[in-house]
Order: C-alpha cells, then sequence, then structure tokens
C-alpha cells in the first residue's frame, strides 16, 4: 500500500508537469482519448502559487514531451532517451522526436567533484592530477572535468625545468651566433621532446545522490508498467515491464564507469586494425566505480560542418566512413556504440572518427546478426522473398501467417527508397511503416534489434550532416557484402563447428538435471490427476514452471543422436 501511494505522488508530480506543457493530454490525440480520461485535464493544468508560467512549445507532441521530460530531471530525461530507441512501444514519429531530446544539466560544483575522485581512488586530486579544471560539460548522470595527470616518477626527479644536455648545448651556441630562428626552432624541440610533462585526460565524475534518486523513479516507472500490464491488455504484447528493465538494466551500466571503461577496452580491441575510426585510450589507475580517466581526444566536434571544411577534410568520406564504421562493428563484432551522435564523435587532424562517451552500448549475437546481413542484403537486392524467408526461419514472424503477404508488405517498405539519397529518404517513415508491419503479422519485438535501428537512424543522421547527398545503400553494400562471404569461407564453418561442439558438450554435462527435472514436473503432474482431470493447485508447480516445454523434445534429440553415434 505505502509503495502505490509514494509511486502515485511521484507519478502525479510528473503527469501535472506533463499536462502543464500539454503532452500528457496533446490536443493532436484528445478525440482518440476516453471522455473519463479528459475529464481529469484541467486538473492538470492547474498551476500552483510558487510555480512559473510554462514555457509556451510550439511543434509537435514529442517536442513539447521532450521539454516537459527535461524539467523533470536526469530520470526523465533518461527515460525519454531510451523511449526514443522503442519506436515500437511509442511510435516512430514521437521516438524521432525525442531523439533530440538533449540530455544538459547545470553541473554540480568541482568540489564535490573533488570529493567523489578522492573517495573512490583513495588519493586527493593534487596527487592525481596536474591540473583539474570546472566541469567542460554535464548531463544528467555526470560531468566532465579536463585535466592532466601527474607526471612519471622518474621525469620528476629529473628535474621538470631542466632542459636536457644534448639540447641545452645547441640552443646556447645559437644565441652567441645570433641565429634566432634557429633559436626558436630548437626551444621548440626542447619544449616537445622535454618528457616533464603529464597526460591531458577527460575525466567523467558521477553525479552525487545520483543512485537514489534513480532508484525511486525506477520503482515508479515499474508500478506504472505493473499496472498497465495487469489493467489493459492490448499493452500486453509491448511488454511494458520488460521495457522498464532494459531502461533500469541500462542505467545500472551507465552508473558504474567501471563498465563503461570495460566497454571502451572491448571496442579498442575490435577496431584496433580499423581505419578510419579509433576510441580513446583509458587510464585504468584513474579510474573506479564513480570517476572514469580517458584520454584526451584532441580533434574537431563532428557537429562543427563549418570547421570539419575549412580544415580540409574529406565530407564525402567522413559520411561514408560513419556507415561503414557503424555496419562493420554490428556484423563482425556484435558490439556497437549505440549512442553514435554527433556530440559523441569527434575528427582529428587526420580524419579519423574518435569516440567518446561509451554508457550506451548495443550487443547482438551471431544468429540476429545473421538476421540482419540477410535482410539488409534482400533490401539492397530487392530480393523480398529472401527477406521474407529470414523472419520465418528465425522465428520472428509465425508459421500461421503467409509468408507471400508477408513478402509483399516487405516490398511496399523497400520499393519507395530504391536509389534516393539520404537527403530524400524519411527514415522515421520507414522505421514507421516496419512497426506497422510487425503489428499487422504479430511480431515479438527484439529490444537489440530496436536498440540497432535506432541507432542507424541516428548515425544516418550524421551520415546527412557530413554529405547531405550520401546514399545509405552504396556505403553499406560493400560492409555486408564482405561479412556475408566470410561467414561462407572454410575457415568460419570450422570455428562454427567447434562452437558448436562446445555447446553441445555443455547441454550433454547438463542432461542428466534436465531429465530429472522433467521426470519431476511429470511425476507431480501424475499424482494430481484422476477421473475428474488435473486437480493440482495453480501454486503448487510454482517452482517447476519454468521449465520450457521443450525439455523433453530436447533430451529426446540428444538420445537420438547418441544412438547414431554409438551405433
Amino acid at each position: 500500500m505505502f509503495r502505490a501511494i509514494s509511486n502515485s505522488i511521484r507519478l502525479a508530480r510528473a503527469a501535472r508537469e506533463l499536462g502543464r506543457h500539454d503532452a500528457l493530454f496533446p490536443l493532436e490525440l484528445r478525440r482518440e482519448m476516453p471522455k473519463l480520461l479528459l475529464m481529469l485535464l484541467p486538473l492538470a493544468k492547474i498551476r500552483l502559487p510558487w510555480e512559473e508560467e510554462p514555457e509556451h512549445i510550439e511543434g509537435s507532441v514529442g517536442e513539447r514531451l521532450a521539454v516537459a521530460l527535461a524539467n523533470l530531471g536526469p530520470s526523465y530525461i533518461k527515460l525519454g532517451q531510451f523511449l526514443a530507441t522503442r519506436p515500437d512501444v511509442i511510435g516512430a514519429d514521437l521516438a524521432a522526436d525525442l531523439t533530440s531530446l538533449q540530455d544538459k544539466l547545470p553541473p554540480f560544483p568541482a568540489e564535490e567533484a573533488r570529493r567523489i575522485i578522492a573517495e573512490d581512488l583513495g588519493k586527493p586530486v593534487d596527487e592525481l592530477y596536474e591540473s583539474f579544471s570546472e566541469a567542460i560539460a554535464a548531463a544528467s548522470i555526470a560531468q566532465v572535468h579536463h585535466a592532466r595527470t601527474m607526471p612519471e616518477p622518474e621525469t620528476q626527479q629529473g628535474g621538470a625545468e631542466e632542459t636536457p644536455a644534448d639540447i641545452a648545448e645547441p640552443i646556447e651556441a645559437a644565441h652567441e651566433a645570433g641565429a634566432e630562428e634557429v633559436v626558436e626552432a630548437l626551444d621548440v624541440s626542447a619544449e616537445e621532446t622535454a618528457p616533464d610533462r603529464g597526460l591531458d585526460v577527460a575525466v567523467k565524475v558521477l553525479r552525487p545522490n545520483v543512485e537514489a534518486r534513480f532508484a525511486d523513479d525506477l520503482d515508479s516507472f515499474f508500478w506504472a508498467a505493473e499496472t498497465i500490464e495487469r489493467f489493459y491488455k492490448p499493452a500486453r504484447r509491448l511488454r511494458p515491464v520488460e521495457v522498464v528493465q532494459t531502461l533500469a538494466d541500462s542505467v545500472r551500466l551507465e552508473m558504474d564507469f567501471r563498465l563503461e571503461a570495460a566497454a571502451i577496452s572491448e571496442m579498442a580491441q575490435n577496431t584496433a586494425n580499423d581505419v578510419g575510426f579509433r576510441v580513446p585510450d583509458v587510464d585504468w589507475e584513474r579510474t573506479a566505480r564513480r570517476v572514469l580517466t580517458i584520454e584526451w581526444v584532441d580533434g574537431i566536434p563532428a557537429s562543427d560542418r563549418d570547421a570539419l571544411v575549412d580544415a580540409g577534410h574529406d565530407m564525402k568520406a567522413l559520411g561514408r566512413q560513419v556507415i561503414q564504421s557503424f555496419l562493420t562493428h554490428a556484423l563482425r563484432d556484435g558490439f556497437f556504440h549505440a549512442d553514435m551522435h554527433q556530440g559523441n564523435l569527434f575528427v582529428d587532424a587526420d580524419g579519423v572518427l574518435v569516440a567518446v562517451d561509451f554508457g550506451i552500448m548495443g550487443r547482438i549475437g551471431p544468429h540476429e546478426r545473421r538476421y540482419l546481413a540477410d535482410i539488409l542484403m534482400g533490401f539492397l537486392l530487392r530480393d523480398y522473398p529472401r527477406i521474407a524467408d529470414v523472419h520465418f526461419e528465425a522465428g520472428y514472424v509465425p508459421r500461421t501467417k503467409s509468408r507471400h503477404a508477408f513478402a509483399q508488405a516487405l516490398r511496399s517498405i523497400g520499393e519507395p527508397i530504391w536509389g534516393k539519397s539520404l537527403g530524400e529518404l524519411s527514415m522515421s517513415r520507414l522505421l514507421s511503416q516496419l512497426f506497422q508491419v510487425t503489428e499487422q503479422f504479430d511480431m515479438r519485438t527484439r529490444p537489440e534489434l530496436i536498440l540497432l535501428q535506432k541507432t542507424m537512424v541516428v548515425v544516418e543522421g550524421v551520415a546527412r550532416h557530413f554529405d547531405p547527398d550520401h546514399n545509405i545503400w552504396e556505403s553499406a553494400e560493400p560492409v555486408v557484402k564482405e561479412w556475408i562471404t566470410d561467414q561462407a569461407t572454410p575457415e568460419h564453418r570450422l570455428e562454427e563447428a567447434a562452437a558448436g561442439a562446445v555447446q553441445m558438450g555443455r547441454v550433454l554435462a547438463n542432461l542428466p538435471d534436465i531429465l530429472e527435472r522433467a521426470e519431476r514436473a511429470t511425476r507431480l503432474l501424475a499424482d494430481n490427476v484422476d477421473d475428474q482431470g488435473v486437480k493440482v493447485h495453480p501454486g503448487s508447480l510454482k517452482s517447476e514452471s519454468r521449465i520450457h516445454p521443450a525439455l523433453w523434445l530436447i533430451a529426446g534429440a540428444l538420445i537420438a543422436l547418441l544412438a547414431v553415434a554409438i551405433f
């Protein structure tokens, strides 16, 4: 009861903020709303004496919603950003509007950041960093400071102010000869070679008390999702509790910077030999749960197109590189940066893309990668029956549905986009059509693929920013073809067979337990059957309810496989 009351109060506060910005009962959707719900509209717009008049926002429902969520604070900003990745839940148009939700908040005092760093790293900031700036960027979960690490101990012993002997003598000789240009060059050389400076780094620090605030708001989200699932059956297909659980897992990962450092390290290993893309180095000695220290990226922000053009960078090449890098990470590695917008990309002096902020990462397994590649290749070849076959073989579409009808629906999506430049293509409209198809054919939503699709839209936006006439299909085709070709090589087939053998060994090792659990469940059922039928209480099989119906089939198949192998 207390949980219901406390969550109701928190959600009522959020509802009022949404109502004040006309995002709770949007004018555009009122005709579709129940009349009983509309009776609450005046309550949502009441302004208390201490509240400011809400800013009048022109624009779509999504734009007004973004403003309201930003006003509600860190948890709701993250909720909005997460919902932007779930067009299957809120609709493609609303999701597209929420992608513009800016995760920016006022910074907290640098002294508070220093306290957190000292607590987590066990040393005061002055012993860890030679310099430490005020916050240069602040978001809902953390803020970033520019710092320089302390010089290495051996260089400090040598004296930071001393000029190396092999450089000092030529400088003195040049002074005596009056060769000012030589002196200047040698002075610069001395500065560059003197090993008495630390490294420039970016230090990310978790906001104080942000974990407790998120815990309260996430509990409210769970309670709302559970209530919706219980009383509104049409929403069950979208699995709102699972949606909130995914958000909670994402936030938990984002609030432990050791995990973000691990993600950077994994992507660095994956992309070590890639051309045109890299990630910063991690300073593990200055990284802990609430503190992350990485290499300072010296480059031009991807958002500053004019500066990139002035610096002489090839904008068409950058557009191609961002698309191909993303697809390579997704297909080859199954691990990709899921928040690769312009603000998280820099271009260094060599034209290499450098990604930052690895708080949100996506991961897809080999099966999903094959599915993705087959779909992309199907669209590239305009082979819609092939795409339909992939969906049915993967079990994403129930076999009771018509393959021909599904292929026809896919054709209605694919043909209008064929041959068009990215500037002519509306990804929002494309995703809207895709999710309409999933609803028509009873496809279950797959969060990892939806996150991939959302990220692809964002990455395409970056490509359009670099090169408005960029064609995504031309950039995607070589990456997809190369991956599919690699999958067909004998070496890869052997790797798959070896992996399958290892997995089979694990299943065989667990076979006795599988059989025992299945037998226990069957015996329990048999003991509770009489002439009247099954007399088991709904709760009596609770401990066995997790047993998949296919356990006996798996066991039977394994036994048959062993029999063939033996005889």
